[in-house]
């Protein structure tokens, strides 16, 4: 691990992983399109899914040299967003970010055997384990029919690139249906990408033409601090309620994900349970966790008798 996202260095080759530069002295995976995981600048060869080349153009990042295939380097989906993966090479896999659930049009990773696994623990804590998707569903949908019998405009709030489009999936058969004018544009490149996605208008064309003042309707936004004048505006004017899908939603320890009239535990990660479920499905010898509560998930991996440490700077020194 160093200030440039993970290095690994086998047989005179450097593998840079989510690198936060790219470096044109090996080969850059680019596990997926969200921002913290998209490189500043170019440099070398980069390689990523199709997906996630056309989103991170789209989202301003133009990948040069860009390949989606190498020889001996193995893209797994990942079960994240649309076009993300993991990488095995080497016997190491390298999961990204990572999702074990089918949402929609996502499905769920299948994990290969590796001897290396290096893997995220966003959620590796006991107190987060996420409800079945059909639970959320019909949860949800009680909630929206509760709201439309009382003429109440309904909000539903996700992430721009990945959530907002499992919530049009799983909830665009609601009517009259608007999306907020970003996730409308994510919606319309994912639908170039194949990914069959309800159409709708976005938000700004149907207050121009006063369609938000018949009521009730549902909106798609990407999720945003209940001070926004956006919010604000929907919520005087129209009476909105919002509703959240955050994996922190249930959280005792993090409020932030409560930040929406009802807040609703739906992630793109893997909870508590599947993360030591995964892990044990690869067969790994040796775990590395990074992003999330290290420690804490590290020590419950070795009580169980998995050989679990954090990544820090220098900790692959036995790959190197």
């Amino acid at each position: 691990m160093t200030k440039n996202g993970i290095i690994c260095e086998i047989n005179n080759k450097k593998v840079f992983l989510d690198p936060k530069n790219t470096d044109s002295s090996g080969i850059n995976f680019v596990s997926h399109a969200h921002m913290d995981h998209l490189p500043s600048k170019n440099g070398g060869t980069i390689l990523a899914s199709s997906e996630t080349n056309e989103i991170a153009s789209f989202r301003g990042f133009k990948m040069q040299n860009h390949v989606e295939k190498m020889d001996d380097f193995f893209l797994i989906d990942s079960g994240h967003i649309l076009g993300s993966r993991g990488l095995l090479f080497d016997d190491i896999f390298y999961t990204g970010d990572i999702c074990t659930r089918d949402r929609g049009f996502l499905k769920g990773a299948k994990i290969p055997k590796c001897k290396t696994l290096i893997t995220e623990c966003t959620f590796g804590l006991p107190e987060f384990m996420f409800p079945k998707l059909e639970v959320i569903k019909k949860q949800v949908n009680e909630l929206i029919s509760e709201l439309y019998t009382r003429g109440v405009p309904v909000i539903l709030m996700g992430y721009q690139l990945g959530k907002a489009q499992t919530i049009t999936q799983l909830f665009g058969h609601w009517s009259p249906l608007y999306f907020h004018d970003s996730v409308k544009q994510m919606n319309d490149l994912h639908q170039q990408l194949g990914v069959p996605l309800r159409e709708g208008m976005g938000h700004s064309e149907a207050q121009n033409k006063g369609l938000l003042d018949k009521k009730p309707w549902i909106m798609v936004t990407p999720m945003m601090s209940e001070k926004s004048n956006f919010l604000k505006e929907m919520r005087s004017k129209y009476g909105a309620v919002t509703i959240g899908f955050s994996g922190w939603a249930q959280s005792t320890k993090f409020p932030f994900g409560r930040r929406t009239d009802y807040s609703i535990p739906m992630s793109d990660h893997c909870d508590f349970d599947e993360l030591v479920s995964m892990i044990v499905q690869s067969s790994a010898e040796q775990v590395y966790v990074i992003h999330g509560f290290v420690e804490e998930f590290s020590a419950h991996l070795r009580k169980i008798g998995i050989n679990a440490q954090p990544l820090r700077e220098n900790s692959l020194d036995d790959f190197v």
